[in-house]
């Protein structure tokens, strides 16, 4: 699976959010919330394409980028590497660590009983 850095998430994620966007677009939507130029969104794009997590339609003068990854498998690859990285696979230790440290609501716990009683 391709490994995205944290800038190269949000890029994706506006992409999976609001379907094929231009430079512009992306510079305009991103700029308030990261300081980006229409320069690092470029570089980012050009890294992207490189490990193919995008892709990109040539319009006129503008390039129209996609994402080339599923979401949820990037989700799923994403929150299994995080997982074995600090938790070394134990889901029921990251639980419970964020239980112990009140990072969990109880809508939130209710709604991890649900999900488990489902199953």
């Amino acid at each position: 699976m391709i490994k995205l850095s944290d800038a190269e998430w949000k890029i994706v994620s506006c992409l999976w959010d609001r379907g094929p966007m231009t430079i512009t677009e992306l510079t305009r939507l991103l700029k308030d919330s990261t300081g980006w130029s229409k320069n690092t969104i470029i570089t980012l794009l050009k890294r992207m394409h490189e490990k193919k997590a995008v892709g990109f339609v040539q319009e006129d003068r503008a390039k129209r980028f996609y994402p080339l990854i599923d979401k949820t498998e990037a989700e799923v690859e994403e929150t299994t590497s995080f997982l074995d990285r600090v938790y070394k696979g134990n889901v029921g230790l990251m639980i419970s660590n964020l239980m112990n440290s009140r990072k969990l609501t109880q809508e939130e716990i209710k709604e991890l009983r649900r999900i488990l009683e489902e199953d």
